[in-house]
């Protein structure tokens, strides 16, 4: 079987990708001191570039000095950011039309800077620190709404192809459009339509700035599976909410710090051993597909197989496939599938990229693990 659609080039808004492949975007540490990007980010990002991937979306960048989650963290609020990020971008621009997006993130209730206290809706507890973060007032929820559009300014001033508002996985625009996090009772609180307002504002906000050629996409929370939370059917009304105010692209995931800390559900980063675990977003993606009218629905979550992968675009459930972990591994995996070679990603989903992420910078643990014996077996070898 050939893989026609997935190597096809195809469009986010008003930007060709040249095939269906994008590198989901995850902390990575990886950053100079204080944000700054450096040879090791850019040597990381080059390997992307090479190995195939049509849509690169950058790890979480910081919107304001409190939204980092370490001094290794990319940022993106001062002028003295910007030279950094116009090298990444010309680099990646070199390689064969691939594409460029830049994710902004806050931490929100999870964020532990030593600085700057946690910001969020409401004064809900996060468990795993056990800090009670600061309620923002509508003036100041409106502060950070000012800080997102002019860090989308500064993206467009340095060369990226897209955007996208991380809005999952417990962190601070996720805090917004979750019941669980937000008990406002003002115009960003209440009703599913009070709790997305922020999004659509930041939203609204760019286009203004900056028109409607510069593609806006989002990472956004399908389930938080916590009591309380965003349930699937809100996670549909909220992906409507959201494709209706002009988005380009929604990657729907789900899960988050609490739910893999205390609900033992390891969502988003789901571990799996079978080829029946993997694809596990996509019975929301099927739900949700009907309704996106001309936004792009990027499917993450345990893809491995390629076949699987060009069935699921051939199919429409999706418009793009996903993948963070995979190429965490193997950075040239989109290469090796195009170049015949079918055989699923050698990501064994174990999940200990994550436990290396918590200090950065992250690494395969697994690769590196097996380099390590077969250079001590050859060692062994010549000894003899």
């Amino acid at each position: 079987m050939g893989l026609e659609t997935l190597f096809s080039p195809t469009k986010i808004g008003n930007v060709r990708i040249k095939n269906h492949i994008v590198r989901s975007a995850t902390f990575m540490f990886m950053a100079e001191k204080y944000g700054y990007i450096g040879d090791r980010l850019l040597n990381m990002y080059e390997n992307l570039a090479t190995g195939g991937t049509g849509l690169i979306i950058t790890g979480a960048v910081a919107i304001d000095p409190s939204a980092a989650g370490g001094p290794y963290q990319v940022c993106l609020y001062d002028e003295s950011h910007i030279s950094g990020h116009n090298k990444l971008v010309n680099l990646i621009h070199d390689y064969d039309d691939t594409k460029i997006a830049i994710q902004f993130n806050h931490l929100g209730r999870l964020g532990y800077h030593p600085k700057y206290p946690n910001f969020a809706p409401s004064p809900i507890p996060y468990k795993g620190t056990g800090i009670t973060p600061q309620e923002l007032t509508t003036q100041e929820v409106k502060q950070f709404i000012k800080k997102f559009i002019d860090a989308g300014q500064k993206a467009y001033e340095c060369g990226y192809d897209l955007i996208q508002l991380h809005a999952a996985h417990g962190y601070f625009l996720n805090n917004f459009i979750s019941p669980y996090t937000n008990i406002r009772s003002d115009e960003f609180g209440g009703s599913i339509q009070g709790r997305t307002k922020i999004l659509v504002d930041i939203h609204n906000g760019i286009r203004d700035e900056l028109g409607s050629q510069f593609p806006i996409i989002i990472k956004l929370q399908s389930q938080d599976y916590i009591p309380n939370g965003i349930t699937e059917a809100e996670g549909i009304e909220i992906a409507k909410i959201i494709s209706n105010a002009g988005f380009d692209g929604i990657e729907p995931s789900g899960g988050g710090r609490e739910s893999m800390e205390f609900m033992k559900n390891t969502l988003p980063s789901k571990t799996f051993k079978k080829p029946e675990g993997e694809n596990y977003f996509l019975p929301f993606a099927k739900e949700l597909k009907p309704f996106m009218k001309e936004c792009a629905l990027i499917l993450v979550g345990g893809i491995r197989n390629p076949i699987s992968a060009e069935n699921i675009l051939k199919e429409g459930n999706a418009d793009f496939i996903s993948m963070s972990r995979p190429l965490i591994h193997e950075p040239e995996l989109p290469s090796r599938w195009e170049g015949g070679d079918l055989s699923p990603a050698k990501c064994i989903s174990c999940n200990s990229c994550l436990v290396v992420m918590q200090k950065g910078p992250v690494y395969c643990v697994t690769k590196k693990k097996r380099e390590e014996k077969q250079k001590k077996e050859e060692i062994d070898e010549n000894k003899q």
